[in-house]
């Protein structure tokens, strides 16, 4: 059986959590307790086995700092995507949404050419086991409203603040 290594990174007020196999990294968790990210990963990835290492996802962790610091705006470490055929095409388009920008649901449910999966755009984000990396938090509802962000809107919003996005009462201006 093939090895997820974990490790944590407590940074900006976050606790994460960082995952990754010989293929790249395959989870991060946002502000969750370590016993509840071992338990969701051994139940998201039962093909793997799972061990603790503080060195295995070293690079990870830099580049995140860098990202917390403003000081990156895109990741160069590999990541496995673990999902639905219709949650990776999500994900891929995501992935597209540049830093400092925006996207609606609606906007990513055209650009997969499923222009009445806006509520599926916005499950599959539910579902999205790369925040940060896979920028889920750059999705907002048509009216400019933060909906729905795993981390919780307090975490969204900050995310986007580091990118230069400002909030006002949960919303932002389109």
């Amino acid at each position: 059986m093939p090895n997820i290594y974990y490790s944590n990174l407590n940074i900006s007020n976050m606790n994460l959590w960082l995952a990754s196999c010989s293929e790249g990294v395959i989870s991060i968790g946002l502000n969750e307790k370590k016993e509840d990210f071992i338990k969701d990963s051994n139940k998201h990835f039962r093909e793997y086995t799972l061990k603790e290492d503080s060195l295995a996802n070293k690079e990870v962790a830099i580049q995140l700092e860098e990202y917390f610091m403003g000081r990156r705006k895109e990741f160069s470490f590999p990541v496995i995507l673990k999902g639905t055929d219709f949650q990776k095409k999500v994900w891929a388009e995501l992935m597209k949404v540049p830093f400092g920008q925006i996207a609606t649901y609606k906007d990513i449910a055209l650009r997969i050419e499923n222009e009445k999966a806006t509520r599926a755009v916005g499950m599959a984000n539910n579902k999205n086991r790369l925040p940060i990396v896979v920028p889920c938090h750059r999705i907002i509802g048509s009216n400019g409203a933060l909906v729905g962000y795993a981390g919780g809107i307090e975490i969204k919003k900050q995310l986007l603040a580091i990118e230069g996005i400002r909030c006002l009462n949960d919303k932002i201006k389109i």
